[in-house]
């Protein structure tokens, strides 16, 4: 059975660093590329990182310099480090496969306010 749990959220001031990370089970992890989503307060979900198998990276524009994916296949785990937080990046945090699948899970919070 696919399981994905998001962790690492939480309230930080602007200018605040989190690590989030994401722990999958339930299928070939490192047969797969992996990405980040974000979903804010009555919005849809965006993308916002993506990993392939051989740890390219690609980040949507807006967190280029601030974040950086990352993915370690003996633990089959997917980290997201965000840097440099600003109050637009408020939203909950999911990790996928590429293509996505379901269920998701349940994501984490990351809120930044002063």
């Amino acid at each position: 059975q696919v399981h994905l749990v998001e962790s690492g959220g939480g309230l930080v001031q602007p200018g605040g660093s989190l690590r989030l990370s994401c722990a999958a089970s339930g299928f070939a992890f490192s047969r797969n590329a992996w990405a980040w989503y974000r979903q804010a307060p009555g919005k849809q979900r965006e993308w916002v990182a993506t990993i392939s198998i051989g740890g390219s990276t690609n980040y949507t524009d807006s967190v280029k310099d601030r974040f950086t994916i990352s993915r370690d296949n003996t633990k089959s785990t997917v980290a997201l480090q965000i840097n440099s937080l600003k109050p637009e990046d408020t939203a909950v945090y999911y990790c996928n496969r590429l293509p996505t699948m379901r269920p998701w899970g349940q994501g984490t919070q990351v809120t930044v306010s002063s």
